[in-house]
């Protein structure tokens, strides 16, 4: 790795087991949902991140989404361009070109290109909508998704788990979640090489805007997690699993008690990066407000309620040079 002329970026180089394992078997099998929620649990209190083994997806079907994402990512800029986010109107899908969105704007710009797409909708409202798909191959449109139902549905089974580690019925959030805010994202990091300094990396330092995020990267690595002294630490790929985090909504609905943790990515291997995160929130109108079993006398809510789209949105415009001039 490159030496880096920001020591704040220095990371902290660790082996997988520092960012939690937890193989998730028996709640895909329904064998003991339980065990694996406490597992959960304890992990989003105390890091926030946490990789998943045994979560059922198929191999061939990550596979296939590296397949499509170089191959898209390969085109010319002019033909990924026609599919520009900015020609989804307020759907928010498309293809992003670099320094189009930027997390963590008052201090760097991000090294990314990106493709966003979701669960297709004839209505256009804000985060709904049609997908902007390229023609050819067919390929494609099939195996996104196909990714798009497979991360859904394991979302759903890792929320009910966070339901129950939460002392709530497993079907707690469902009500919230009727027809859910997601984005599948397919992102390219080329490498940087030379003085890398915190003006511009990969993605900058953030937090997940919503309920949960499902990562899959490929073997090259470049993530970093926050910990609780400041330190970055290296959440290296590993193979056959997910990286899960949480994000502000989960934080919001626990009072604090579950932790929406800062990462970043910085990829100075010489080769170019691919990872497809798969982000889930609540229905765009659904009020995010402090389960009961986060409050008490002594701990009251620290947070007024609000809803799930205006939050985003409101990321969104902070994020997007091409929503600025936007009122959120």
């Amino acid at each position: 790795m490159n030496q880096m002329t920001d020591a704040r970026l220095n990371s902290k180089q660790t082996t997988f087991e520092e960012i939690p394992l937890i193989d998730i078997a028996a709640l895909v099998d329904g064998s003991d949902p339980r065990k694996v929620a406490r597992e959960i649990g304890v992990v989003c209190e105390e890091v926030g991140f946490f990789y998943v083994g045994n979560h059922g997806v198929p191999r061939a079907l990550t596979d296939a989404m590296h397949v499509q994402a170089k191959g898209f990512f390969a085109r010319p800029f002019d033909e990924k361009n026609k599919l520009n986010v900015v020609n989804s109107g307020p759907t928010l899908r498309g293809y992003i070109p670099m320094y189009a969105e930027n997390v963590d704007p008052e201090n760097t710009r991000d090294f990314k290109e990106c493709f966003d797409y979701g669960a297709h909708c004839d209505e256009v409202s804000p985060f709904f909508g049609a997908n902007l798909m390229p023609a050819e191959p067919a390929a494609f449109s099939d195996v996104c998704e196909a990714y798009h139902n497979a991360m859904l549905a394991l979302a759903r089974k890792l929320i009910s788990a966070i339901a129950l580690s939460l002392d709530l019925p497993a079907d707690y959030f469902e009500k919230l979640q009727r027809k859910p805010i997601t984005i599948q994202r397919l992102l390219r990091y080329p490498s940087q090489s030379g003085e890398v300094s915190q003006k511009e990396i990969g993605i900058g330092a953030h937090t997940d805007y919503g309920v949960l995020t499902i990562l899959f990267q490929d073997r090259v690595g470049g993530l970093q997690v926050r910990n609780r002294a400041g330190e970055w630490v290296s959440a290296p790929p590993l193979e056959d699993t997910f990286i899960v985090n949480i994000g502000d909504l989960v934080q919001t609905l626990t009072n604090d008690r579950y932790t929406s943790t800062m990462h970043r990515v910085i990829n100075t291997s010489g080769v170019e990066r691919y990872s497809f995160p798969f982000f889930i929130d609540l229905d765009f109108d659904a009020t995010v407000e402090t389960v009961a079993t986060c409050v008490s006398a002594g701990n009251p809510a620290k947070y007024a309620p609000y809803t799930c789209g205006q939050h985003k949105y409101r990321r969104f415009v902070a994020s997007y040079t091409h929503l600025k001039p936007i009122e959120a």
